[in-house]
């Protein structure tokens, strides 16, 4: 065998698909020999995390740089977990949420597969092979996965709290579930181990969190007693829409406290943080707006981010509203700021 060993193209496609994973058998079926397979380890052009399974990238997971690292990451573990286990595996729980391209998800997320022989529950490298009710299940490629419905009541009930609410606000921004068919996910989940805590956090679904630092966020404010009065509110000046802030409340002395998540999303780069230098200074120079801005690490500290507005709300005289405000927007040039209708 020549030593610049060319890949088929073939092979390229499925483990670009996989998160640069193949399993020795679909390395058969593509025409890659065990001799070749070899020769590929030794050159350190490969890895071999298993037995039975191939990482095309010999860059360790952890050190691989990239823009979408944690994306590629959480599909990298996905994968394996469904190559270690065969090609009959289905990919279930957090596994097909990730397949599902679910957002929310903890870094470190349960591996688990179902096996459609039925085998019993093992463990193979960390990822466990879980027996479950008969469920549906959708086609990826070749692969089946549990359908979204099922693997979110599959996943949830083993979440912490902020992850599972990030997860279900994912689904109803990114995926169609409106109340009705969070109603029947919550029936599905209602009887599995754990379940109890999810409970509530079916109350606050909002499908107008854009990522999971704002879901994060919102939820210790909950925990805080400090709920937001309204999120993605407008600010209006001169008639024109100047700005939308994340979360907002309304100051007895006419005023607002808004709050701005940044992350990895569209507060992150460098030309967005240039971008929203200008608009922060038109807020604040206004008089009308009080903005503080957190970054998603802020919520790790005892007490989250909602501690800390909690603390500035106090500060204000704020009190929880009888009704939830809603609807609301910002006016920078009125007499005195004043709820409007968007």
């Amino acid at each position: 065998m020549p030593k610049t060993y060319v890949i088929p193209s073939a092979a390229e496609l499925v483990s670009r698909r996989q998160a640069g994973l193949l399993s020795t058998a679909q390395c058969e079926q593509l025409g890659i020999g065990r001799e070749a397979r070899r020769r590929l380890v030794r050159q350190v052009r490969w890895t071999s995390p298993a037995r039975g399974v191939y990482d095309t990238d010999p860059v360790p997971l952890a050190s691989r740089v990239r823009d979408n690292w944690f994306e590629h990451a959480a599909r990298w573990r996905t994968w394996f977990a469904l190559l270690l286990h065969g090609s009959d595996a289905v990919a279930t729980g957090c596994c097909a949420l990730v397949l599902h391209g679910v957002a929310g998800l903890p870094r470190d997320f349960p591996l688990e597969v179902a096996r459609k022989d039925r085998s019993p529950r093992r463990t193979k490298h960390g990822a466990a092979v879980v027996a479950y009710a008969e469920f549906p299940t959708d086609l990826l490629e070749d692969r089946a996965i549990a359908r979204v419905d099922h693997a979110a009541a599959q996943a949830l009930p083993r979440l912490p709290r902020q992850n599972a609410l990030a997860v279900l606000d994912d689904l109803a921004r990114r995926f169609g579930f409106d109340p009705a068919r969070r109603a029947a996910l919550h029936d599905l989940v209602r009887r599995r181990h754990g379940a109890a805590q999810l409970h509530a956090l079916f109350l606050l679904v909002d499908g107008r969190s854009e990522s999971p630092a704002e879901s994060f966020a919102r939820l210790s404010c909950h925990d805080n007693g400090v709920p937001p009065d309204d999120l993605q509110v407008r600010v209006v000046r001169g008639g024109k829409v100047v700005a939308r802030v994340d979360f907002a409340w309304r100051l007895p002395d006419g005023r607002w406290l808004v709050v701005e998540i940044d992350g990895l999303g569209p507060h992150s780069t460098q030309r967005a943080l240039v971008r929203d230098a200008p608009r922060q200074n038109l807020l604040t120079a206004s008089g009308r707006v009080i903005v503080l801005r957190f970054k998603p690490s802020d919520n790790d500290r005892p007490g989250g981010v909602g501690s800390r507005i909690a603390k500035v709300l106090r500060k204000h005289g704020w009190t929880p509203p009888r009704e939830a405000t809603g609807a609301t927007r910002i006016y920078l040039d009125d007499p005195a700021p004043v709820a409007a209708q968007k």
